[in-house]
């Protein structure tokens, strides 16, 4: 297995176990901790993630598939998503996390098809099942174990201090990536294969 899938695999494990923190208590959040907020407002603010992502990320799609270099789609998106804690945890009313949640879309619709587009570049054809198979686990088990955090750390430290852990662990995982590209930046975007790669390892 090649350091560019390895690089891969711990950005997004660190970045998605850290969101993970939040997931059982966000909705808690905006119904009791934040101005103007409720349940509906709790299940707009995911219906705004979700909606703006998926009519964003088709046309990002289509134009990253025209071009070679797909780091600086990663890292933007990357660091629209990594930013999104912070501004949860300064949110004045329920308004400014609708903001938050679009800026999330936003970087999420251009980071997750640079992420598998660069993963997919960079699979081993003799692997691809346990590599695949690894990024999967990494995620499950690191997202099954902050779930349970979030809630510990929420209760006890409050909101504020869990989303700057998140944004804390998450821009750890966006500088695993700016490792990745200052190591290999060159060979993605010249469209070097995985063969030569190979080859330069051996």
């Amino acid at each position: 297995m090649n350091r560019v899938i390895w690089y891969l695999i711990i950005s997004d494990i660190l970045i998605l176990s850290a969101f993970g923190l939040m997931s059982p208590i966000f909705a808690i959040f905006l119904n009791e901790g934040i101005s103007g907020g409720s349940i509906i407002a709790a299940g707009t603010a995911v219906t705004i993630f979700f909606l703006v992502k998926s009519i964003v990320q088709l046309p990002l799609s289509m134009y990253l598939d025209k071009k070679r270099s797909k780091i600086g789609f990663l890292l933007l998106g990357t660091f629209l998503v990594v930013i999104v804690p912070f501004a949860y945890a300064f949110s004045p009313s329920i308004g400014f996390i609708f903001i938050a949640q679009v800026l999330y879309a936003l970087g999420a619709a251009m980071a997750y098809p640079a992420w598998f587009s660069l993963f997919t570049m960079y699979l081993d054809k003799k692997h691809r099942g346990l590599e695949w198979s690894l990024w999967s686990t990494g995620v499950g088990l690191g997202t099954a174990l902050t779930a349970y955090l979030g809630a510990i750390v929420a209760k006890n430290l409050g909101f504020k201090t869990l989303f700057f852990i998140v944004g804390a662990v998450s821009l750890l995982g966006m500088i695993v990536l700016l490792f990745l590209s200052k190591k290999f930046l060159k060979e993605v975007e010249d469209g070097v294969s995985l063969v030569r790669l190979k080859q330069q390892k051996h």
